[in-house]
């Protein structure tokens, strides 16, 4: 296990599972977007809104893939909605889904770049909303 793996996986465990948010201060560099900016602060917004809808949401590392800076992480998580979920009122549903995160880290092994693809129809079908797709054509 190389350096940007060992702190992919810290990411994870003391982030997103652990909540200790002091950690993202370690981890994360000034520059890293987030939830409406950059930084750790802005990192820690984005996981602060996806615990304010999901409080027990916990993430199991399926799989990780690391080469030279980049580092990239499939996981499984879940959860039980307890709060709004963007305009999806709390259901009290548990969810189950997964993604993939792919981090790039600078030469002092700081997260510089984070980039979040999730399984989100999965997720929202699961809290009841139906998901149709765009009408197109003449009937449009």
């Amino acid at each position: 296990m190389n350096d940007v793996e060992t702190a992919a996986r810290r990411f994870v465990a003391d982030v997103w599972n652990a909540r200790r948010e002091e950690s993202v201060y370690e981890l994360v560099a000034d520059g890293c977007p987030g939830l409406g900016g950059t930084g750790p602060a802005a990192a820690l917004a984005w996981h602060r809104d996806r615990r304010a809808a999901f409080p027990d949401l916990r993430y199991k590392i399926v799989d990780v893939v690391a080469s030279d800076a980049r580092v990239a992480v499939h996981w499984r998580a879940a959860g039980t909605q307890a709060g709004a979920f963007g305009p999806v009122p709390a259901t009290g549903q548990v969810v189950s889904f997964s993604g993939a995160t792919f981090l790039r880290f600078d030469p002092a092994g700081r997260i510089v770049d984070v980039w979040h693809c999730t399984e989100l129809f999965q997720l929202l079908q699961q809290l009841g909303v139906e998901v149709l797709p765009p009408v197109t054509g003449a009937g449009a």
